[in-house]
Order: structure tokens, then C-alpha cells, then sequence
């Protein structure tokens, strides 16, 4: 129950965070989330001491996904 209830607030967080500006993200439902940002298709390589995530470039909502975790990653880390 705790991963779950976790796992809701961090859905319900992203959206006026990372995606407020995203047509049709801003408000989305969870299950338009789930499908469009949380089943990436993507890959997850290493490389000289580094991770990659590959995002294919077809996928239509890469552009989004980019802008959202760069915009995720430069939040202040509370101390």
C-alpha cells in the first residue's frame, strides 16, 4: 500500500513540476501517463563508466519525456 501511495504522489508531482507547459500532459489522467511518459520505449546502456538512456527517436512524446527529466533533474535537492 505504501508503494502504491508513493508512487501516486510522484505521478501527481511530475505533472505541475516538470510537464505544466506540455499540451495534453498538463492535465492528464494517470492512465494517459502511464502510456505516453511511464512505458518509455527505450534502452539502458553503459558506457565507459556511464548510463545511457537511448530513446528512440520515433516515439512521439520523446520530446516530453526529455524536457520533463531535464527539468526534474535541475530541482534543488532539499538538504
Amino acid at each position: 500500500m505504501l508503494t502504491a501511495d508513493l508512487g501516486h504522489d510522484l505521478d501527481c508531482w511530475v505533472r505541475p513540476l516538470a510537464l505544466h507547459d506540455q499540451e495534453g500532459l498538463a492535465g492528464a489522467e494517470p492512465a494517459t501517463m502511464r502510456h505516453r511518459l511511464y512505458s518509455v520505449p527505450a534502452r539502458l546502456s553503459r558506457h565507459a563508466r556511464r548510463r545511457w538512456l537511448r530513446i528512440d527517436c520515433t516515439w512521439p512524446w520523446a520530446e516530453a519525456f526529455t524536457l520533463a527529466w531535464q527539468r526534474l533533474t535541475k530541482l534543488p535537492v532539499a538538504p
